[in-house]
Formats: C-alpha cells, structure tokens, sequence
C-alpha cells in the first residue's frame, strides 16, 4: 500500500485492496512530461476484471456536507454534491487517456467523508475506514467537462451543477463490476487494517457526525 498523507487516497486504496481490485498507485508529487508541457500525475490505473481497458482515476476529496457544524445559517448553510476540480486536473487526465488509448476510460471519482445523516449513496456503498466513513462516486471525464462551469477564474476551478452532478454521477462499485459482490451481504469481500464496508453506526471520533444510525442516501 503506498505511502499517502491525503486520508481519501488512503481510503480508496484500502477500498480497492477490500475487494481485491487490481490497481497500480501512482507517486502524485511528480508530475510527467509530455511533448514541451508536464502533466499532474494519475492517483490509480485501476484494471478491474471483465473490462477491456483500464480505469485512469483522479481522487477528489470532499466533505459531505462541506460548509462546517450548523450555527447561525442553520443546516441550509451546509453544502451537498461539492464537486470543483481545477482545468488543469482536467487537461491532465485527458491527456493521459490519449496515451493510454481509445480502451482507457478517464474517472473522477469524488471520495466523499460522510460528516452527518445523509451519504452520497445507499448504505451498501458506504465503506469505513479507520474512523471515517466514505462514499465513493465517479463520472466520466467527458461527462463532466461536457457540463462543468467555470467555478472560480483565480484559481481556475470548474465544478458541474449539484443537481446534474447528482443525477450523473454513479457509485465507484459500478465502474469496478461490484455489483455481485454488494447485493444481498453485509460483509465485504475482504479487509484491511481496520477498513470495510459499514452499515451500522457512525465513524468514531467524527465531531461532526451526529447520528448513530447508518447515513441515508442524499436525493437533494
């Protein structure tokens, strides 16, 4: 397992490793040259069983809600969805697909930290990991991009509509063949270092975490 200090990172890949999915981590502080520009590195060349190419992954971390505790704006205050990115994390990953070729497909995928009742997925999807608790969606490059808006010019961010984001995006599992492997279980299909799928109550030392039943699925 490599060495990561970002705790999303360290959950995807524990995430993959629990369910035996082949992958390769790739060392992101470095970044690759292509022709007279560089190029931000992958987080994970992921090759799950039965597809014909591999899944190049940029790992996006998010709270969900992000926007901190509720206080004086109450819980409207909280945000959903949050899915901003930066143009060049986009032209990286395009690029990569190009290199990698037409069998490739370019994944954002937004490991969300499950901070109150509502989680980006069914509970079959949730997945604890030392502490926390994760909902893990992708999208597809083009599928972003195709309704992403510019988010801030400074730092030129772009981040898709909450609710079109909502309705596009779709669990990591399905990208990864899963399905077979969630239905009908409460287990998961392997484990690591205090990692798994979670149905039960909520991640311990978690400030923001106020219930003690399994998070519902976010439709809003």
């Amino acid at each position: 397992m490599a060495k990561r200090d970002n705790h999303y990172e360290r959950a995807f890949e524990a995430y993959l490793r629990a369910y035996r999915v082949p992958y390769v981590a790739v060392d992101e502080q470095r970044r690759s040259l292509f022709g007279a520009d560089s190029l931000k590195s992958l987080d994970f060349i992921v090759s799950p069983p039965g597809l014909s190419g591999p899944l190049l992954i940029d790992v996006k971390g998010r709270r969900f809600p992000s926007g901190g505790a509720a206080s004086a704006g109450g819980r409207g205050a909280r945000q959903y969805w949050k899915n901003w990115t930066t143009r060049d994390d986009v032209r990286s990953l395009a690029r990569w697909r190009r290199l990698f070729g037409e069998s490739a497909t370019s994944l954002l995928t937004f490991a969300y930290d499950v901070c109150g009742d509502l989680a980006p997925s069914d509970a079959r999807d949730l997945f604890a990991c030392q502490g926390r608790i994760y909902g893990f969606v992708g999208i597809r490059l083009e599928q972003y991009v195709g309704a992403a808006k510019t988010l801030s010019p400074k730092w030129d961010t772009i981040a898709m509509p909450a609710a079109q984001f909502r309705r596009q995006a779709r669990p990591l599992a399905e990208f990864l063949g899963l399905v077979s492997c969630r239905a009908g279980s409460a287990s998961i299909c392997g484990s690591f270092s205090g990692c798994g799928r979670s149905r039960s109550a909520g991640p311990a030392g978690n400030a923001d975490y106020s219930s003690s039943a399994t998070p519902r699925r976010a439709d809003a």
